[in-house]
Order: C-alpha cells, then structure tokens, then sequence
C-alpha cells in the first residue's frame, strides 16, 4: 500500500483493535488503481459448517452485503438496455404481461414504480421461491401513482429487476451476472452462491443484539412492512443459513468482497471499460449515474437523489450503502472507488471515518 494512504489503514487497524468491527474487507482505488486493500478481524460460517481453518477473515471471504447489491442487479437489466433488448422509457407489462401496475422501466429502477413492499405476507422460506413473490409482485397494487414520488423498493427491487433480465434473457440475475459481468470483469461477487461458494462466507453477527428491531423501525410502518416481509430478513438464523445464501434475493443478499465491489465501481468510473474489456457503453454509464428523481423518499423518510439504481450525493459521488454497515460507490470528483463489506450489523459510522481518513490525504 503506498504511504500516502497510511491514514486509512491506521483507521481501519483502530476499527478492528477497539472492537467496533470484527471482521471485514476494504478496498479502494485511486486514479484507476488499487490503492488500499485490506481485510481483518475473524468469520466463522455455521450455513455451511467450513469455517476458515483459523478464523481469520481472508481475501476470498464473501460477506452478505445487504442493498450494496442494488445497484449491481441494476447494472444486469441495464446492460440489456445497452444491448437495445429493453427500453427505459416502455411499460413493464411490454416485457411482463402479467405485470399490473402500469410503471416504465425507468420508474422501477430508480425506486418510483409504487411497489416498495411485497404485498402478501410470506414466510422466511419464502425467500428461495422466485416465482411465488415475483407473482405477488405482478399481481399487486401500487402504494402510489407510478412516477409521482420515490420509496426505496428495499424488498422487491431485485425481484422486479431480476425478473426483466429473466423475461427478456431467459437466464436468472443471478446467473445473467455471474456470466455477463462478474466473470469478464473478474469480479468476486454474485447472487444465489454455489455449495463451493458458500464455504467461503463470513456469518453475519450483530454489533448490537436491538440491531433488527431499530432498523425494521415502527410496527407498521412502510419501513416496516417492506424490510419485514418475506420473514427472516434482519434474523442471524435466516441469513447465516443455506437457503439464504443459496437462494436470488438481489435487492439484498449479494455476497461480495470489497475488492470485487471496488473493480466494479472502477470500471464504471472508467466510462464502463475494465482491463480493456469494455461492458457498457458510455452513454449507459452516463445515463445510469444521472440523477432521475430528487425529492422526499417514503420509506427513508429524507430527501434523496436516485438514479437507476444508485444514491447520488451532494458530492457527486454515486453508488449504494448497504443496511448494517458496508457501503461501495465511486466519487468522480476525487477520482476514487471506496468498497467496505462487513460482518458486523452496526450502523455506517466505521465507514464515515474511514471516508475522512481518505479524503484527508487527497
């Protein structure tokens, strides 16, 4: 790691040695290199009963990264809009005929479409059972006039984008990303993981034991009823387990190592081109860091900036933080791509920090 970024590492050693995190990846590149790549602490994976011989975190650990995974199942859909194979401005139901709320593909992937909960209650088994929720999906009404306001889709977006890219692909999400782009641009990332690939994986663990009762909010609420339903989406005993890391959850169970989430931002930072091998073009790359909507968003109860399928901040940065605390996006402005994929359910303080050690050697 050259010396200029000494400060960030100092941080990231502090995390780890005061107990704020325990286990976790960070990776940064600057000017179109890495910079910062490193990984500490210790996982354990009771799913798959393979913990590391030692304990200790490695490079290859893949961690569940909650909504970081948003704006790569985005990126699947996007890259059939590149291809010319769907319009952002068409209805759904041109690709979807069961589909009944009347919202464009513009409208689903920046969080406007009216649907930010799965509309009938389900079980935690659930979550494996694509065609059971994507039904409920296609069947439900909208919460509000398509276009006319956002809420984070917190649940339902990666069903409602996966299951473009299945109607007009043929292949899963999951699938779709693992041989369009995680493999051409060697990325360690993907949805509905291998028996092999889930050894690999770190168990979450709470920073917090009130941790998924602060973050479902009040019983009730949109927050609620969106991150709640299927059942098991905030429970260690659900999201540790074989079914969760096997199954296509894209909104939420991307399993990634900040190194893989790093390259990806890199290369999007670079006008959609990686190592040579160029994936979008860069007017999609333009177009898909835009900024589509800024106004009030329902669920997260603040002012926001989409764009389709990414926050944008004030900044100018763009990208996606996930629930619990790992965050990845690029920032054009300073010329860099930040990944932090952890462990520990806690809020994104850890990454604040790390931020201001970054942007005090830049």
């Amino acid at each position: 790691m050259h010396a200029r970024f000494a400060p960030v590492r100092d941080c990231f050693h502090d995390l780890l040695a005061t107990g704020r995190e325990t286990g976790a990846s960070l990776t940064i590149w600057y000017d179109g290199h890495p910079v910062v790549d490193l990984i500490g602490g210790s996982c354990t994976n009771a799913g798959s009963g393979a913990p590391t011989s030692d304990g200790a975190w490695r490079p290859d650990t893949l961690v569940n990264v909650y909504s970081v995974g948003k704006p790569v199942a985005a990126l699947c859909l996007l890259m059939l809009v590149d291809r010319g194979r769907v319009d952002l401005d068409a209805p759904v139901t041109r690709y979807w005929p069961e589909f009944q709320t009347p919202a464009t593909v513009r409208q689903v992937l920046s969080h406007t479409a009216g649907l930010p909960a799965f509309p009938v209650p389900r079980p935690a088994t659930a979550i494996a059972d694509w065609a059971l929720l994507t039904g409920d999906l296609a069947a439900a009404d909208p919460e509000w006039a398509p276009g006319s306001v956002a809420g984070e889709h917190a649940w339902t977006y990666g069903h409602l984008v996966g299951e473009l890219v299945r109607r007009m692909d043929g292949r899963s999400v999951g699938r779709f990303l693992a041989e369009e782009i995680a493999g051409r641009w060697r990325l360690d990332l993907g949805f509905g993981l291998s028996e092999a690939d889930q050894r690999r994986c770190a168990d979450l663990r709470y920073g917090d034991p009130q941790w998924p009762t602060r973050v479902l909010g009040e019983p009730g609420s949109l927050r609620a009823r969106a991150m709640g339903n299927p059942a098991g989406g905030q429970d260690l005993a659900v999201l540790n387990s074989p079914l969760w890391r096997g199954a296509e959850v894209p909104a939420v169970n991307l399993h990634a190592t900040a190194s893989g989430l790093a390259r990806l931002y890199a290369g999007l930072l670079a006008g959609g081109v990686l190592d040579g091998v160029r994936l979008f073009s860069q007017e999609l790359v333009a177009e898909a860091t835009r900024v589509q909507y800024d106004g009030p968003d329902l669920l997260l109860d603040r002012q926001t900036r989409w764009t389709l399928g990414m926050q944008w901040e004030p900044d100018g940065s763009w990208g996606m933080g996930g629930l619990g605390g790992s965050s990845a996006w690029a920032d054009p402005e300073r010329g860099y791509t930040f990944a932090y994929a952890t462990g520990r359910l806690a809020e994104h303080d850890r990454v604040d920090e790390l931020v201001e050690a970054l942007h005090s050697v830049l």
